[in-house]
């Protein structure tokens, strides 16, 4: 395991990152992160001696779906039961971070257009924000 800084958010912060080890200082992307930008699924990236990362060496063409639920939200566990549903029916790998928190993995050529459509009307309801990361 390796860790991303997230310094620029929240002093000390990190995400803890699954990896498969490619060399001594080399490893891919083997988990969807869900708050650092720029890493997705089998990126190849490059760490330092405090295992932290410093640069992505070789993109997969991989991207990220984020959505995070408002907490505060009175329809917050229907929109959870109908956003599970969603990724299951769309067979794309995801995972949940306290019920809260949802990653989708957008392989090469993946279609986001029908998880978009869904998502919307609950982003402008107030309900979650979503963003697609690369």
């Amino acid at each position: 395991m390796i860790h991303a800084n997230l310094s620029d958010r929240q002093d000390g912060s990190r995400e803890q990152l699954w990896t498969r080890r490619l060399t001594e200082d080399t490893f891919e992307v083997a988990c969807l992160p869900f708050f650092t930008y720029g890493i997705c699924y089998r990126d190849v990236v490059a760490i330092d001696s405090d295992h932290l990362v410093t640069e992505v060496l070789r993109k997969s063409g991989h991207r990220t779906l984020r959505v995070a639920l408002v907490v505060e939200h009175a329809d917050r566990e229907r929109v959870h039961e109908l956003l599970h549903g969603k990724a299951v029916d769309t067979g794309l790998p995801h995972e949940w971070l306290r019920g809260t928190y949802l990653a989708v993995n957008l392989p090469p050529g993946a279609d986001e257009s029908s998880f978009v459509e869904t998502l919307e009307p609950l982003a402008q309801a107030g309900a979650l924000y979503w963003e697609i990361d690369s």
